[in-house]
């Protein structure tokens, strides 16, 4: 009985970066989708090793690698990225949405498909100037991306005739050094190398055809499209079909002889051939493992009856390192740095946002906004964790207070240690306890006093620095939070971020009430035709005031001295800031965007942002458990975003933040309002009006 070729199955080796460049796909481009993503895999020549221990040969068998180049760029890049000595395997990624998609499909449907590509290349005469299309495969995916765990399935289909291929002599395969002599493989190695270096750049050079000259003793290498040219003289015996072999086995020729053999069959129309399985040893020119085969189809089998209408059965599917017909898992959450695990599990949850609820949401723009929290307290904390939350990565806290022990119980950012020995650094503390809830994340404290109206410079060298510093803290900053307590020490971020057109939101506690606002943007002039009317700026938080900022901290009693409010209420008012950033950075207009207000505006209006209304002002009471949204605009004579108050600062600098600080009064004189209570006041002592009512009677008349 005639003995059967017997062919070595591929084994999978996936290199670990795959595994992220599928985890990072699936986040931003795949999401929900499974559909079939093109992917290219690779393999060389088989090798053999010597054991160190023995000093045998070991036969290594053949395997197909992918890497996280294989899924990240496009097949030709693939192609053109290829190492000299790999060769590539077309194939498909098919990625399930969860555990029971991949334990339940379809296995012999996704085998039947891939079988079916590599059928219709040969059928059709593509595998003639494409070849490497006989070497399909598929990978059947599931990513568990919260534990960090891929299961996984390769799928190489074979096509089978109705009989297997058997050997025309009954020793099986020889070696090439038995079949041909020193003089042809030295010219098998020139002309092969040659055929090598005009196909690679295309992938096709792993299947070819030699052809013999007995009588030159010498061999010339083509392509499969070359056949009728190759047999043209009617010497078949001569003319073998050659493949780079990925078995280094001595038995048993690699996986891609199966489809080759399918080819030989179908499309060339033979039932005996010469086989040439081509090993590189080392992929130094030593073709010395290379074999040589001579196999033969029984006459009455065939690959299929009907070669228009069915493909031939097919088998493929990978066995698991047990010898079983079952998938495999890759573990990586051991292996990762635990700032890693905590990077892509932070990125998941907001991404899994865009899946199905916001695909508009710009996760990379909130991302990369820089926040800088004037205040590291009650507020301070609540604003730092919600904006980690949403994947906010520079957060800067300015505090010159510390952390004392009433602070722990409703300051989430501290803890008792934070307390002992005069108490940390808030802005310290909040920054590295911060880092400790997420390392990824670039928390810095500055510990600063901020200079106030109304409060006398003392040293007016420490009061410069102090306001040099602040200026820099907000320039370097793409939104500005004012968490303070005091109402006076919010005037100078508030002028500061006014002139230097900064998104400034501001969050203020009640009892049970509070108010989160954001403060207009002047237009800039480069937007103002975009923008239109200028004067639909929105006011700050001091434009409703018609008084200056002054001291409000001196001669307080201890309930004036602390923030008292319920407890629930700092971490609403502190979601609701954010919120409202994020909601702001999403629109269109962007800091300009004009406010939603009444109750009919509670609908996104027309040009909104995503997520959302966009309220000037929200005023939140406990004790009613209601939300009011209020628009207000900006005020001409306002002592902190004025066009007057911010001339007179650029002008003056340094000197004009001087005389507001040391007199409680000059900020109403600048801005006009001192004189409008002036005014005010003559108007209403003058009392001829009351008593002068001749007009009036002769209208009744």
């Amino acid at each position: 009985m005639s003995k059967i070729v017997q062919f070595a199955p591929f084994q999978s080796a996936v290199e670990a970066p795959l595994w992220h460049a599928l985890a990072k796909k699936k986040l931003d481009i795949f999401q929900l989708s499974d559909d079939d993503q093109a992917i290219i895999g690779f393999y060389s020549s088989g090798q053999s090793v010597r054991d160190a221990t023995t000093g045998r040969s070991v036969e290594i068998p053949p395997r197909l690698s992918v890497s996280n180049e294989s899924l990240e760029s496009s097949p030709h890049e693939a192609l053109q990225n290829l190492q000299v000595n790999n060769f590539p395997a077309p194939g498909n990624l098919k990625n399930t949405n969860t555990i029971e998609d991949f334990k339940n499909a379809d296995k012999k449907a996704i085998l039947n498909i891939a079988s079916e590509k590599v059928w219709q290349a040969i059928v059709s005469g593509e595998s003639d100037t494409c070849p490497m299309q006989l070497v399909n495969f598929t990978i059947l995916t599931y990513a568990d991306l919260k534990k960090h765990k891929f299961y996984y399935w390769f799928s190489f289909p074979a096509l089978l005739p109705s009989s297997p291929w058997t050997f025309v002599n009954e020793t099986g395969p020889s070696t090439i050094n038995e079949s041909f002599s020193t003089i042809e493989i030295d010219s098998l190695q020139e002309t092969y190398m040659e055929y090598k270096s005009q196909n690679q750049a295309d992938g096709n050079s792993a299947f070819f055809l030699v052809k013999r000259y007995p009588a030159a003793d010498k061999l010339s290498v083509g392509s499969l499209a070359q056949w009728k040219e190759f047999i043209s003289s009617g010497d078949t015996e001569n003319v073998l079909l050659g493949f780079v072999d990925p078995s280094g086995l001595r038995e048993h020729p690699g996986w891609p002889l199966r489809n080759l053999l399918a080819y030989a069959n179908v499309r060339l129309g033979l039932q005996r051939v010469q086989i040439l399985c081509l090993r590189d040893k080392l992929a130094k020119n030593d073709l010395s493992s290379s074999l040589l085969l001579h196999v033969e189809l029984a006459a009455d089998a065939f690959y299929t009856d009907d070669v228009g209408k069915s493909i031939p059965k097919s088998v493929g599917w990978e066995k698991s390192i047990t010898g079983k017909l079952a998938p495999r898992l890759a573990d990586l959450a051991p292996m990762m740095d635990p700032a890693r695990l905590a990077d892509t599990a932070v990125d998941l949850n907001l991404k899994l946002m865009r899946w199905r609820l916001l695909p508009e949401l710009q996760l990379e723009k909130i991302q990369s906004t820089k926040c800088l929290l004037l205040g590291s307290g009650t507020l301070g904390c609540y604003v730092a964790r919600s904006l980690l939350g949403w994947g906010v990565r520079k957060i800067t806290f300015v505090d010159y207070g510390k952390v004392s022990f009433s602070n722990p119980v409703r300051q989430p950012l501290f803890v008792f240690d934070d307390c002992l020995d005069g108490g940390a650094s808030k802005a310290h503390a909040a920054a590295a306890n911060l880092r400790k809830v997420y390392p990824g994340v670039d928390a810095t404290g500055v510990e600063l006093s901020i200079p106030m109206p109304g409060h006398t410079v003392a040293n007016e060298s420490k009061v410069s620095q102090d306001v040099d510093q602040l200026r820099d803290l907000i320039a370097s900053h793409d939104v500005i939070y004012l968490l303070m307590d005091s109402r006076e020490s919010r005037w100078l971020p508030s002028l500061l971020g006014a002139q230097m057109r900064k998104l400034v939101i501001n969050a203020a506690l009640g009892f049970d009430s509070f108010l989160v606002m954001r403060h207009g943007v002047r237009a800039a002039n480069e937007d103002i035709d975009d923008l239109g009317d200028k004067s639909s700026q929105l006011g700050c938080y001091y434009c409703n005031d018609v008084v200056a900022p002054t001291d409000s901290l001196t001669d307080r009693t201890l309930d004036q001295q602390c923030t008292v409010t319920r407890p629930g209420l700092s971490s609403i008012a502190s979601a609701m800031a954010v919120e409202l950033m994020v909601s702001l950075l999403h629109h269109k207009l962007g800091v300009y965007a004009p406010a939603d207000t009444a109750a009919a505006d509670k609908e996104p209006s027309e040009g909104s942002s995503p997520l959302g209304i966009l309220p000037h002002q929200i005023r939140g009471f406990l004790s009613s458990f209601n939300n009011m949204l209020i628009a207000g605009k900006a005020y001409d004579r306002c002592t902190a975003c004025s066009e007057t108050v911010i001339n007179q600062y650029e002008a003056e600098g340094f000197e004009f933040l001087k005389k507001a600080f040391n007199d409680p009064q000059y900020l109403e004189e600048v801005t006009g309002l001192a004189q409008m209570k002036r005014e005010s006041e003559e108007l209403l002592n003058n009392d001829d009006w009351m008593n002068d009512d001749s007009d009036a009677d002769e209208d009744l008349v």
